[in-house]
């Protein structure tokens, strides 16, 4: 945090943010809405329809079961929230 005169000025950490899911997940959708209600910018891929990134899912965390969520390099199996508040430093 810099403070700068009269006005504090924090840096923010940018984040890429992959999520593997598909449309009736129950814990896809909650992720989602976590990163949609914390202002965290993501990438989501359809696994039920898009073959290919499946195919990259499996690779990446060696299972089917989504939400994969992969932030920056870190993958995580499951909606963990306690994990990707940390990993996103919120």
């Amino acid at each position: 945090m810099v403070y700068f005169s009269n006005y504090q000025i924090k840096y923010i950490r940018m984040h890429k943010v992959s999520v593997y899911s598909t449309p009736t997940c129950v814990y896809c959708n909650a992720a989602k809405e976590f990163f949609k209600e914390k202002g965290v910018t993501f990438e989501e891929f359809n696994v039920a329809t898009d073959l290919p990134k499946r195919q990259e899912m499996v690779e990446k965390s060696g299972q089917m079961g989504v939400p994969v969520i992969v932030v920056d390099e870190q993958i995580i199996v499951g909606f963990d929230q306690e994990k990707l508040t940390q990993l996103l430093g919120l």
